[in-house]
């Protein structure tokens, strides 16, 4: 093991504590960020409104993992044929190197534990989209290319017939 490396300290974050990031409209609540985790993992409550998700995309350096804690989500997983409906208790793990999708099929926000590993920048990556946020929802142009910084591929959607 590198000598140089920085171990984690050990911590706890109260309930409703934590650094909060809007992520296309999608509301992040850090328990745990790769810094605090010398890069071991992050962790956070994602916040889904109705009719909310992901696009399609691929992270290269990253595995993920998601507890469904209330709502019900529409999964699509690389390789699978049908999307999967996942409801609270439910679970599922999106393998770095596999193409993912998640959208909130629910009437109301969905709440999701998500789990990252290792922690390969998607905090900041997030942290990135959320400052792109501010003056309204981004182009899709410029969220490709701040996933790319972070090795994610997000598969923009076709431009529409005219």
């Amino acid at each position: 093991m590198d000598g140089k490396a920085k171990a984690a300290e050990a911590f706890v974050r109260e309930p409703a504590v934590g650094s909060t990031l809007n992520v296309l409209g999608i509301t992040h609540i850090y328990k745990a960020t790769g810094a605090e985790t010398a890069g071991s993992f992050s962790l956070w409550e994602s916040v889904v409104p109705p009719g909310a998700g992901t696009p399609p995309h691929t992270h290269a350096r990253e595995d993920e993992a998601f507890y469904v804690l209330s709502g019900e989500l529409m999964i699509e997983l690389e390789g699978q044929s049908t999307p999967h409906r996942v409801a609270p208790g439910g679970f599922f793990f999106a393998a770095r190197g596999r193409r993912h999708a998640i959208r909130n099929v629910a009437d109301k926000p969905a709440r999701v534990l998500v789990f990252c590993a290792p922690s390969c920048g998607l905090d900041q990556m997030f942290a990135e989209m959320d400052a792109a946020t501010t003056a309204g929802m981004p182009e899709m142009a410029k969220v490709v290319a701040i996933a790319a910084k972070y090795g994610v591929t997000i598969e923009a959607p076709a431009d529409p017939p005219r």
